[in-house]
C-alpha cells in the first residue's frame, strides 16, 4: 500500500475501532461488562476503571457480579455505578456489587436500535470525511513530482478503501441491531 494512502488507512480503523467500542457499551438483554469500561471510581486518588479495583464476572446472563479487592471499595463502586447513566440500581450483599439487569422492553430496544444506526451514521461521516481529507490532500500534489495518473490512482484506491469501511460499519450496526432487537 501507498505510504500516502496508509495514514487514511489508519485514520479509518482508528475510526472503526471507535465504533466498536461504543457500540460494546451499548447493553443488549444479556449482561455485558463492556457496560461499566467508561465509569470511573476514585481509588487511592485516581480514577480508575471499575476493571482494574474489582473482579468483574458475569454468573448468569443477566446478572452482572463486582467484587471489590478491597473491602473499601465496595460504597465507592456502587455510588460511581448510581451516578452513571447506566440506569441499574446495584444492589450490594458486604462482599459484593450485582448489577441485574432488566428484560428490555420493545420501545427500550427500539430505541437502542435507533442509537446503533445513529453510531454508525456518525462512524461512516467520519470515513468519508477522511476521505475527502485525503482527496484533498492528493489534489495539492498536482504539479509536483507526482503524475496525475498517479494521483488519481491513490484518489480510486482511497475510494475502494472507503468503501470497505462502510461495508464494515454497516455489518457492525446490522449485527449489533440484531443483537439489540433479540429477545
Amino acid at each position: 500500500m501507498n505510504e500516502r494512502l496508509k495514514v487514511y488507512d489508519e485514520k479509518m480503523t482508528k475510526t472503526m475501532h471507535s465504533l466498536d467500542s461504543e457500540l460494546a457499551t451499548i447493553r443488549a438483554g444479556r449482561a455485558n461488562p463492556h457496560v461499566l469500561d467508561r465509569i470511573m471510581v476514585e481509588y487511592y486518588g485516581t480514577p480508575s476503571p471499575i476493571q482494574q479495583v474489582a473482579n468483574v464476572s458475569v454468573p448468569e446472563p443477566r446478572i452482572i457480579q463486582i467484587q471489590p479487592w478491597e473491602k473499601k471499595m465496595i460504597k465507592v463502586i456502587e455510588k460511581a455505578i448510581q451516578i452513571s447513566d447506566l440506569g441499574i440500581n446495584p444492589t450490594n450483599d458486604g462482599s459484593c456489587i450485582r448489577l441485574i439487569f432488566p428484560e428490555l422492553t420493545e420501545e427500550r430496544r427500539k430505541d437502542l436500535a435507533k442509537d446503533v444506526k445513529k453510531k454508525g451514521e456518525a462512524a461512516k461521516v467520519a470515513v468519508r470525511n477522511i476521505r475527502r481529507d485525503g482527496n484533498d490532500a492528493f489534489k495539492k500534489l498536482k504539479g509536483s513530482e507526482i503524475s496525475e495518473d498517479e494521483i488519481k490512482d491513490m484518489e480510486d484506491d482511497l475510494q475502494k478503501m472507503t468503501d470497505k469501511y462502510i461495508k464494515e460499519i454497516d455489518k457492525a450496526v446490522e449485527v449489533k441491531t440484531k443483537e439489540v432487537m433479540t429477545v
